[in-house]
């Protein structure tokens, strides 16, 4: 028995969920706040206006599942919230991709007329505390968790919750520390934060790295580096290096050719200047990007 079908969408890009079950539902989600957190601006539709779904949910199915086929992602059996949101993503995130809408892991923020990337890469350390930082000197925040870019270099598009508070069941995660605590280290208190949501091109991306044990410094990345840390942060939408579940892989749901546009769309964003910086806190990070503007 079809309980529902449900359309979300994010700028132009629509994902339809189709759930089978005996178990009445209102929604696919009991609340948004990851999604909009992880890609922006994800909303609910009134209405279901793509002909077939991009994923089915058999709740009833004896053994829990999942596997891509024909362009549908199957759900079998019981999943947790957690689970059921780490797909969505994945499949919202392609979605964005055909509409030219590339989510970044990086936060930006509008500072001195320029807006400034700082680059969640390989490694991920200080693209939040830095974002921080750039806000407590008076800039505004075009995004925090994630930066959706268009074909042309410009963001668009950013997710305005500087932390997730609640994470759901299936996502728990013992090795990230209170992130209230992170902020206590380098700020005495946590600065307003004022958005900034008009389109702008990206002007400068910067690779933070926060880490005490080494001395400051600031390197021109080389053209290589750019694409690599660009490309890292670009897949990290699509699940394909995620377990889901104990036992069950998020499926090969990637294409070649996808594969190969996204690459070409790096290439041609990173010409802009990316530099790395490396401090032991958010405030050597900053003084050093002033120095670049």
């Amino acid at each position: 028995m079809l309980q529902l079908s449900e359309e979300m969408s994010s700028g132009e890009a629509r994902l339809r969920v189709d759930v089978y079950g005996n178990r009445p539902m209102e929604h696919v989600l009991d609340e948004m706040s990851f999604l909009d957190y992880r890609l922006a601006s994800v909303r609910i539709e009134e209405r279901v206006t793509r002909p077939k779904p991009d994923i089915i949910w058999r709740q009833d199915a004896a053994r829990k599942d999942i596997r891509y086929e024909g362009g549908i992602l199957y759900l079998d059996g019981e999943w947790f919230q957690g689970e059921v949101q780490k797909v969505l993503v994945t499949m919202l995130a392609f979605r964005m991709e055909e509409h030219g809408l590339h989510p970044f892991h990086a936060s930006a923020v509008r500072y001195r007329d320029r807006t400034i990337m700082f680059l969640g890469g390989e490694s991920n350390h200080g693209k939040t505390m830095s974002q921080i930082e750039g806000c407590r000197r008076g800039g505004l925040v075009v995004s925090t968790e994630t930066t959706v870019v268009d074909e042309r270099g410009w963001a668009v598009m950013g997710s305005k919750s500087v932390f997730l508070r609640q994470r759901a069941k299936g996502t728990e995660r013992a090795d990230l520390p209170n992130q209230d605590q992170g902020v206590a280290k380098f700020f005495d208190k946590t600065p307003e934060f004022v958005n900034y949501d008009e389109p702008s091109d990206v002007d400068i991306v910067i690779l933070p790295s926060i880490d005490g044990n080494f001395d400051t410094a600031v390197i021109e990345m080389i053209p290589f580096e750019r694409e690599y840390q660009t490309y890292h942060s670009v897949m990290n939408y699509f699940g394909l290096n995620q377990l889901l579940s104990p036992g069950l892989a998020m499926p090969i749901v990637d294409t070649d050719e996808r594969r190969a546009r996204r690459a070409d769309f790096v290439h041609r964003f990173a010409v802009r200047p990316y530099y790395l910086i490396r401090g032991k806190n958010p405030q050597v990070i900053l003084d050093e990007v002033e120095k670049l503007l």
